[in-house]
């Protein structure tokens, strides 16, 4: 057997060529194709894919270490590589033959999936009938499958599935051809992860092609990365993306304050101590976010290997560092685009475009400030809500 790639190595060889395609990815809305080409052939669309459907399963330690290396070339990239790996993981969960006739057929079998407020799926023999607009779908326009999560009802309206007090919930599956795609992704950031939306409209989806919420299931899949939830994973890889871009903020303040003479100062930004002070702890706040969120990400990995499951205190600290590395990230961030002045508002420097993704990320769910009350729940002994844990 070949020693797997180091997908590492990997990413950092493709940076060039993903910073050098990164003005076409924001003006096109969606990774250029040969660079998308590229990084199927390269194995990073499978990072989270069963090895025995051709992926990679890599552990989630090199899953946030990949991530973050991308985001350093461009955060829609790999916010799009990080969604749709995510996603994969729902082959753990169908039956195989299923599993393969998405994922399997094609180096390109990609799986976007996204929300759908509103929408209804009513069960019917032999599966569901779907109906409803489903947003947020980041890779969509490259996926050769889209999913759309919604609770499900019986014909008179009932909710069968419900438990414990809340409705039943499942992804439903369809080829990308049986959806009509929405162009409605026109934003400030992230621009680049085409998170469009599709809608159908009373459309049969077999039970096969569906996936219940993972509180109510056991993946099919023994491997101790499938004990880690589909929500941890888009946590901590989203918080990835967040580390990664605040990097190239810094680095890129550093580089700028060799040469820069802010108006109405004496010498160089890197000669002036309230610079140097806020850089240092800009430094800090980022190193220390990161450490410690790969730290508890690889407790958490050998845990799981000896106990065959995640349990709810990792789940909830794996919580709490992602939602740590994005708010300390996103200071970082802040740090350096203010501290480059003028220059930080201009098209084609480094900073403004990375600025606006880095807070669009704040805005998407894994940068909710509310997932700091579901861990302090947790810790003070009450009963954490557990829908994003």
């Amino acid at each position: 057997m070949e020693p797997a790639p180091d997908y590492r190595a990997v990413a950092r060889a493709l940076a060039p060529r993903i910073v050098a395609a990164a003005d076409k990815i924001e003006q096109e809305r969606r990774i250029v194709q040969p660079l998308f080409d590229e990084l199927v052939d390269a194995g990073l669309f499978k990072l989270l894919l069963p090895r025995w459907l051709g992926g990679a399963e890599v552990d989630p330690v090199t899953f946030v270490e990949v991530i973050e290396e991308v985001a350093r070339a461009d955060a829609s990239t790999a916010w799009v590589m990080c969604q749709t790996a995510g996603c994969s993981m729902a082959a753990a969960y169908l039956e195989p033959a299923v599993a393969r006739e998405i994922f399997g057929g094609t180096p390109h079998g990609i799986l976007a999936w996204g929300p759908g407020a509103g929408a209804r799926a009513v069960r019917v023999h032999g599966g569901y009938r779907v109906s409803g607009t489903f947003n947020f779908l980041s890779g969509c326009r490259h996926a050769t499958w889209v999913g759309g999560m919604c609770a499900v009802t019986d014909p008179e309206g009932a909710r069968p599935d419900a438990a414990e007090g809340r409705p039943g919930v499942r992804w439903f599956l369809f080829p990308v051809g049986r959806v009509t795609l929405l162009d409605v992704w026109h934003v400030i950031g992230l621009r680049g992860t085409g998170s469009d939306a599709f809608t159908v409209t009373d459309a049969f989806v077999p039970e096969a092609y569906t996936v219940p919420r993972e509180n109510e299931a056991r993946p099919r899949d023994p491997s101790p990365l499938y004990r880690f939830p589909m929500v941890t994973m888009f946590a901590v890889g989203f918080a990835g993306v967040a580390l990664g871009v605040a990097r190239s903020l810094l680095d890129a303040i550093v580089a700028l304050a060799r040469d820069k003479v802010p108006r109405g100062m004496r010498g160089p930004l890197r000669e002036h101590g309230a610079f140097q002070a806020g850089l240092a702890q800009a430094e800090a706040r980022l190193g220390s976010a990161r450490l410690w969120l790969l730290t508890l990400l690889g407790e958490a990995w050998r845990a799981a290997g000896v106990a065959g499951r995640l349990s709810l205190e990792h789940r909830v600290r794996l919580r709490l560092a992602a939602s740590w590395a994005i708010l300390m990230a996103t200071q970082v961030g802040d740090f350096a685009y203010h501290a480059a002045g003028g220059t930080a508002v201009f098209v084609g420097a480094p900073f403004e475009r990375r600025f606006r993704d880095l807070h669009t990320v704040t805005q998407q769910l894994q940068g909710r400030l509310d997932h700091f009350e579901t861990v302090g729940q947790f810790l003070l002994g009450l009963e954490p809500d557990t829908a994003h844990l």
